[in-house]
């Protein structure tokens, strides 16, 4: 599995992994989710908030899902040590986007400003593989 840094839509600095499913011992979408709020959980400085369902949400509306994506979620949760300025709320809470595309998931998420947070997401990630 390789974190890749890159910008989508040539303006978000984000994170993305694809992770086959043999690469890992997480099988399903759910596993996922309960790995990162697992990673979540033991960080006392880190809220989690919630999981929204956007292939769920997506498909209610009547709004377009790109082929070959079979669920979608985001894991919301927020880092915030401290508020330093009122505009550093535009950039929070945190998510993990998680899309199970049968064969791989893809994990991607975006930069965060602060170092400690793009770390701890990281290493979060890449323990994937190690289960």
């Amino acid at each position: 599995m390789e974190l890749k840094q890159t910008l989508l839509q040539e303006k978000y600095p984000i994170f993305v992994a694809e992770i086959g499913k043999t690469e890992t011992g997480h099988t399903t979408i759910e596993a996922l989710v309960d790995h990162y709020k697992a990673r979540i959980a033991e960080n006392p400085k880190v809220q989690f908030i919630g999981v929204f369902d956007h292939h769920a949400h997506t498909r209610r509306i009547g709004g377009q899902i790109a082929e070959g994506i079979d669920a979608a979620v985001d894991i919301v949760f927020c880092f915030g040590h401290a508020i330093p300025d009122p505009r550093v709320l535009a950039v929070r809470p945190r998510a993990i986007g998680i899309a199970d595309m049968g064969d791989r998931f893809v994990v991607s998420f975006m930069e965060a400003p602060m170092p400690v947070a793009n770390d701890a997401m990281k290493a979060w990630t890449h323990a994937l593989c190690e289960a």
